[in-house]
Parts: structure tokens; C-alpha cells; sequence
């Protein structure tokens, strides 16, 4: 079978860092076609790689209009790493034009945007997906992984961190006013968002706070704690979701979960992005694997897996859990096995939807000091 052809709309950091390294490996992905603003250079071997799509691409086709590059009817597949503001304009272009479309996080920046990129996706036929690619850090498979198997026994509470201490790309957040879209809540909220919808699904209620602690007085938030509290079975279940720019630590803290019968505290961060910056590819020795020094410790009133010994002061069986490897490539082969009609997607918009509505929530419970129902 042919390999599907990909346009990719953007070529900033996104595209170079989280897409292109993960597509190029898979024999059913071909990259086709770019949609970049800036003209071709004149002379290519003056130009630096990484500067323009042709230069890195020269096969490629090359567009510098959103018209022309959903025109081509070559196209089968279109990743939109635009900014936030145009992810549902430019999805909504890509199903018209009847191709299928991965979105970069986050999905959209309301769920009126979000409900209507879902519908014409519904009306098309083609493939809508959400690029969550946190669902396929190392870390999250692990703890996914763990929840599947219920050494925790009846879960009442989980954490998840982001944590970033003062990150150069928050440099140019100035504006002391707020834009949905804007701020750590769209940005890596996003993901720990929607890995808590991934592992307990959607919340009774969402109460949540939000800073600004990069030394700018601003609506536009950079930190933020989120609690959402569950009903029916999982009434007296508590999820917190937190992401603050001020985190002094050697790996910062990443999941805590606790059960009945055990739990797991996880610190240090999935290693795939930071390997790909360094030249790393995902068949080079080691992508994807954690340092064992950021292995999670489990603690179980049974022993659940062989890393684990008996610890005679508080009775419990203790020990490291090995991290499963991290693996961003599965994304794209997991919506090929999609586009094939072999599997279902496994990035459902609705949870994506679902999570921009927690974002919209969050926000009001902040501005209004109250808990606010999730509907």
C-alpha cells in the first residue's frame, strides 16, 4: 500500500522538535508538502538547516499559501502546528478539503472552536486527532500502565506535574492581559489535562487557581493548581493537576497516586524530546529510555512486581519500578493503523474537547473564587 502523503502547516520548533523526527521513521508516512510563509532562498547552501523546509527538503513541495496547499489534492494528511488562534480555522480548511488532520495541542482555544471542528470532521468522514503526545511519554505509559493493573487497589488521590523552572521561552510573556489561548493552562496544561482525563475520564467539578510568578503582573497565567473532584464510584477521588515556574529541583516531581493498597511517587521528566535536541533519533541506542535515577518507587501491601522487598518497618512491599520506554513514534503509527480503517483513533477529539472545557472552567473558578460544576 502506498504510503499517505503528509503536509505539514508551520515549520517552527514544533514541527522540527515533536513532528518530522517521529514521521520520517514510518515507511506508511511520506513528507510531501510544507506550508511555509517564507519565500524559498535564493541559494540554498548559504542557508543554515533548520531555516527553511526547502533547504532541509528540497523534494518537498512548497507553499506559501494556506489556498494553494489545501488545494493540492495529493495531500492526505495535514499537521497543523500553527499558533493557537488558527488551530480550528485551519482544521476546519483541512476536512472541508477532505483530508485527514492531526492538531497540535491545544486542540482548540474554546469549546465552541472544539465542538465545531468535531462536527466537521463528523461531516467529512476523514480523521480528526489531537496531538497528545504526553500520552506517550515514558512516565505516563508507566503510570498508565500501573492504573491498568490496580496495584493501588480503590485510587482516592492522584497528582500530576509539569513543573518548568523559568523557562527561556516564557521570556516574552509581557502583557499584563489574558487571551484564551494564552498561558501555562493552553500550554502544558493541555497535557497533564488530558492525561487525567486518559486515566479517571471526566470530573464532577473543577475548583482551581492560577499565578503569575515570572515577575510580571499579568492575567495571562504561568502557574497553576487545578482539583478536580469526581462522582458515582469515584466520589471520593481527588486529582490535582499543577504547573509552576518556580521548581529549584535535581528532577522535578512528576506523579503521585495513592490507593487502598499502595502507591507511587514518580519525579524526573520523559527524555524523548530533550534526546531529539540533541541529535538522538528514535533508532538510535537508548531513545526513549529513563536513567534509572528517575524510576518511581512503588509501595504495595502485596508484592506486585520482583523489584520490590519487604520492608519490615512499615510492613509494605517497597521497591523501584522500572520506567517503560517512552515512545512518540507510536502516535503516528497508531493513527496510520487508523487512516486504514485498522484500529479506532486513539486521540479522540471529544477528550481533547473535554479538556479545553476544564481550561474555560479553571479559569472561571479562579476569577470567581468557587467550584464550578464540569458539564
Amino acid at each position: 500500500m502506498a504510503p499517505l502523503n503528509v503536509g505539514l502547516m508551520g515549520y517552527g520548533f514544533s514541527t522540527k522538535s515533536f513532528h518530522l523526527p517521529f514521521i520520517l521513521p514510518n515507511p506508511d508516512l511520506r513528507v510531501y508538502a510544507f506550508l511555509q510563509r517564507a519565500p524559498a532562498p535564493s541559494n540554498a547552501s548559504e542557508v543554515e538547516k533548520g531555516k527553511h523546509c526547502t533547504v532541509d527538503f528540497p523534494d518537498a513541495k512548497h507553499y506559501q499559501t494556506s489556498d494553494e496547499f489545501f488545494a493540492d489534492p495529493n495531500i492526505d494528511l495535514v499537521i497543523v502546528c500553527t499558533h493557537h488562534d488558527t488551530h480550528a480555522e485551519f482544521a476546519e480548511r483541512v476536512l472541508s478539503a477532505g483530508k485527514h488532520v492531526v492538531v497540535e495541542k491545544p486542540f482548540t482555544v474554546s469549546t465552541v472552536e472544539a465542538d465545531r471542528v468535531i462536527a466537521a470532521a463528523k461531516n467529512s468522514g476523514k480523521i480528526l486527532t489531537v496531538f497528545q503526545n504526553r500520552r506517550y511519554d515514558s512516565d505516563f505509559i508507566t503510570l498508565h500502565h500501573l492504573v491498568s493493573n490496580s496495584p493501588f487497589g480503590k485510587i482516592t488521590e492522584c497528582e500530576i506535574h509539569y513543573d518548568v523552572d523559568f523557562p527561556s521561552w516564557i521570556s516574552g510573556w509581557t502583557s499584563p492581559s489574558y487571551s484564551p489561548g494564552q498561558g501555562m493552562l493552553f500550554g502544558l496544561g493541555s497535557h497533564t489535562i488530558d492525561q487525567a482525563l486518559v486515566l479517571f475520564g471526566p470530573p464532577k467539578s473543577v475548583t482551581a487557581f492560577y499565578r503569575s510568578l515570572r515577575g510580571v503582573e499579568s492575567e495571562t497565567d504561568d502557574t497553576f493548581t487545578i482539583i478536580l473532584q469526581y462522582g458515582g464510584e469515584q466520589k471520593n477521588l481527588l486529582v490535582t493537576i499543577k504547573t509552576s515556574v518556580v521548581s529549584s529541583m535535581q528532577y522535578p516531581l512528576k506523579f503521585f497516586i495513592r490507593g487502598y493498597e499502595g502507591s507511587f511517587v514518580k519525579f524526573g521528566d520523559d527524555k524523548q524530546e530533550s534526546q531529539i535536541a540533541k541529535g538522538m533519533t528514535t533508532a538510535s541506542e537508548g531513545f526513549g529510555i529513563e536513567d534509572e535515577a528517575t524510576y518511581g518507587l512503588l509501595t504495595t501491601k502485596e508484592r506486585f512486581c520482583d523489584t520490590q522487598d519487604f520492608d519490615q518497618v512499615s510492613g509494605k512491599w517497597v521497591g523501584e519500578f522500572p520506567s517503560l520506554k517512552g515512545d512518540y513514534e507510536g502516535f503516528y503509527n497508531d493513527l496510520v493503523n487508523a487512516i486504514r480503517g485498522e484500529s479506532e483513533v486513539i486521540v479522540k477529539p471529544e477528550v481533547s474537547r473535554d479538556g479545553i472545557r476544564i481550561i474555560e472552567l479553571a479559569r472561571e473558578s479562579a476569577d470567581l473564587g468557587r467550584t464550578m460544576p464540569f458539564e
